[in-house]
């Protein structure tokens, strides 16, 4: 079961556990196939993966034969393959809300957090652990500082980013602050947010993609 669906990851990153959302919001199986990013000098640069995905990151979905790369691109990939439930809303102003409520992660956020780039700051810069620490919380409250500006008294936001079904934008927000939390960010000055993370959790689909949950994750 799901064989034909092979979605290649790594339990702690950020853009497989946005994938994992979405195909369990699909309820399409899958089988999960571990890329260490850190093992080994990291999996993700093997030849045989370098193949798949020459930008040697995570995730990669291979469906049918199709292998697809990036994650908000595969997000969208699997909602117009399998539009039910969907995860844009039927309008264009508000899908243009939710795409851009899921770049601001997407796109501003998460990519200054890059296990590369924190390698970066570590090997090329010689950053110790704190100030990584101190980078990482910058650059997440610089966005979350702006999704809660965007999502609070905003018509539009309802139990989760739009309306009362999960869409993108709850999809990238999850992860984001599972990082947040990682990384020891108070999020007391968020509480749309928190609201709205806390309703995603309830749900079995964001429960089972959770790292912890994951095949790799390292025993506790």
């Amino acid at each position: 079961m799901g064989q034909d669906r092979v979605l290649y990851g790594y339990w702690r990153s950020s853009a497989a556990y946005r994938v994992r959302i979405a195909l369990n919001l699909k309820g399409l199986a899958y089988e999960s196939h571990a890329v260490h990013l850190v093992n080994n000098g990291g999996e993700q640069h093997a030849p045989d993966y370098q193949a798949l995905n020459p930008q040697e990151l995570v995730p990669c979905l291979v469906d049918e034969g199709r292998v697809l790369t990036q994650s908000m691109a595969i997000v969208e990939y699997l909602d117009e393959t399998h539009p039910t439930p969907p995860l844009l809303p039927t309008d264009p102003a508000g899908r243009a809300r939710v795409r851009a409520l899921a770049q601001v992660v997407g796109c501003d956020v998460h990519p200054l957090g890059n296990l590369r780039v924190l390698q970066y700051l570590a090997n090329g810069m010689g950053l110790d652990e704190s100030a990584k620490g101190m980078w990482s919380r910058h650059w997440i409250g610089e966005g979350l500082r702006a999704l809660e500006a965007m999502l609070s008294g905003h018509v539009a936001t309802g139990r989760f980013c739009h309306g009362d079904a999960p869409t993108l934008a709850d999809i990238c927000l999850v992860p984001q602050l599972y990082n947040a939390i990682r990384w020891k960010l108070s999020l007391d000055d968020y509480p749309t947010i928190q609201r709205i993370y806390d309703a995603c959790e309830s749900l079995e689909a964001f429960q089972r993609a959770a790292p912890e949950a994951q095949p790799d994750a390292p025993a506790t």
